[in-house]
Parts: structure tokens; C-alpha cells; sequence
């Protein structure tokens, strides 16, 4: 339950409308529910003002169910990460709205449509970083962030980067996804005044030591406005970037809308 619907319930209440056993009952399982295998965190929503994400890796397409349930009977919209088409069909036979995200290797499940205002920029190195950079722009467009893809700009040739300046300079926050040395997000860095969010990627001949080059590369960036997630974590990077983009339409006001979109 977010804010807005809890804001409803309790003014519900206030006036009459609703009786108090029936509020508490929508609030059964309220700030968790345990299903046994996992712990459904009803209250990340009103703390975040996202829901809860699943990581897809490593749980059984009838877990992901459940856990889908759960989360759509307190009305809740629904992203699962690093999954395949074999879950995507089991989800997909329960749920006929869920999208699955293939680049990415995201579904979604969309019962609300999410307004995406202010921007954030997907930046790549290379088009072998693009499934890290989507699931980082599925998951920010799911919290409702408008995304920019800006694909292959890396730095073998930069005059494809500078080609982008004008949609960079449009983004309050920008991810970076580089493999190889990883270079790209202190370029990046060095030409906005927004944070920048480098992901290595595991991309690279054998010294690139699956993303660690790149990692310890991005960490050692000379770019004061760079930070860094984990190896492949496009999901950590899209969230982080979408609460930084939130806070700053928030406090400009300057929303650039796509009225009523729904995760895509």
C-alpha cells in the first residue's frame, strides 16, 4: 500500500465511510507477509514510494507467482529481475498483463499506471553492455523516471558521445554502463553537473577479469561527481538514479510528464 492509497484508507475511516475492521483488514499483512520461502515487504512502497522488486535469480517460477500475488492483492505494480522466458510463461499463464522485458530479462506486471516525470539518461559503452543498461532503465521507468536511452558511445570513439550532449544535459541523474576499462563514466562525469552512476559490466577480454578492470577502474575515477554499483547491477543503478531524479523534480518542480504511462 503507498501513501496516497494509506492516506485514502485512514480518511475513509475518518469520515465514516469505512468502519475500523474493514480497514484493518486491508491492512492484514501489513508491513510484511510471510509466506514461508520469503518475507513480502508491504512497507517498502510507503517508505520508498516504489514497491518491492523480486530478484528472479535463483527462486523457482512458482515462488515468483506467490510472491506476484501477494504483492498484486495489496495493489501493487510488480518487477522481477534477472529471469528468463521459462518463468515469463508460468507468470505470464497466472497474470496475462506481464510483460517480459527480454534484453533486459525483467518482467513486469503494470496494474497502475506510473506518470514518468524528469529524465534520467542509459548511457552504454559498447552494445554488449545494453541487457545491464535495461534492466537500469526498466527499473527506473518502473519508479517513474522518462528514460533517454543514449546505446555505443564509448570512448574508442568519442565524437558519438559528444553527439549527445544536448540529452545528456537533460537528465538529473545518468548511468554509465562500460565494460572493457571501464573509461566511459569519468568522460561522462567530466561533461555534466549531475551525479553519475557507473556500472561496470562483465564484458572484456580475459584481463578484464569479468568487469573487476572496470570496477576498480570507475572506483579510481578522477570524476567527482561518479559513483559506482556492483558488477552487472543495472538494477541498483536504475533505482538509485530514479529516487535521485525524484528528489530533484520534487524540489524544482520541473516535471516533464508522459501523462498515465504504464511500465514499459
Amino acid at each position: 500500500m503507498n501513501r496516497d492509497r494509506l492516506r485514502e484508507l485512514l480518511a475513509a475511516v475518518a469520515s465514516g465511510e469505512t468502519d475500523v475492521d474493514a480497514a484493518i483488514g486491508k491492512l492484514e499483512g501489513w508491513p510484511y507477509e510471510d509466506v514461508g520461502f520469503a518475507r513480502v515487504d508491504h512497507h517498502r512502497h510507503l517508505r520508498l514510494g516504489v514497491p518491492e522488486v523480486i530478484y528472479g535469480a535463483g527462486k523457482k517460477p512458482d515462488q515468483l507467482v506467490q510472491i506476484a500475488e501477494k504483492m498484486i492483492a495489496r495493489d501493487a505494480n510488480v518487477l522481477v529481475t534477472r529471469t528468463d522466458w521459462s518463468a515469463y510463461e508460468i507468470l505470464h499463464f497466472s497474470y496475462p498483463d506481464a510483460v517480459f522485458h527480454e534484453a533486459a530479462g525483467c518482467i513486469t506486471i503494470a496494474r497502475h499506471p506510473v506518470e514518468q516525470k524528469g529524465c534520467v539518461a542509459v548511457v552504454t559503452a559498447g552494445t554488449t553492455d545494453i541487457g545491464v543498461a535495461e534492466e537500469a532503465a526498466i527499473t527506473a521507468e518502473s519508479c517513474g523516471a522518462r528514460v533517454e536511452r543514449v546505446f555505443d558511445v564509448g570512448v574508442a570513439g568519442l565524437h558519438r558521445l559528444l553527439g549527445e550532449r544536448d540529452r545528456l544535459g537533460e537528465a538529473n541523474a545518468i548511468v554509465v554502463a562500460a565494460g572493457m576499462e571501464g573509461a566511459l563514466p569519468s568522460v561522462v562525469g567530466g561533461l555534466v553537473a549531475v551525479p553519475v552512476i557507473a556500472v561496470p559490466t562483465s564484458v572484456g577480454y580475459g584481463a578484464s577479469f569479468g568487469g573487476l578492470a572496470a570496477l576498480l577502474g570507475m572506483i579510481n575515477s578522477c570524476a567527482s561527481n561518479v559513483t559506482v554499483v556492483n558488477i552487472d547491477n543495472g538494477f541498483g543503478a536504475g533505482f538509485v538514479a530514479a529516487l535521485i531524479n525524484r528528489r530533484v523534480v520534487e524540489f524544482r518542480g520541473d516535471v516533464v510528464p508522459t501523462s498515465d504511462v504504464p511500465m514499459s
